[in-house]
């Protein structure tokens, strides 16, 4: 997750450096809920709740 999280990063810096400010918002908010994601479950894997096999 954290690789999709960094290319996502990468392509919203490139596209607001050229212009695209569509595609880097686009970019940014799929980045953002990604790292929303894995600090949630980073939080539930030290509560306890969800354990990794």
């Amino acid at each position: 997750m954290l690789e999709w999280i960094l290319i996502l990063l990468a392509i919203a810096a490139i596209a607001a450096l050229l212009g695209f400010g569509r595609i880097s918002g686009v970019a940014l908010t799929g980045a953002k809920i990604l790292i929303v994601i894995a600090l949630i479950m980073l939080l539930l894997l030290a509560l306890g709740v969800v354990a990794i096999a």
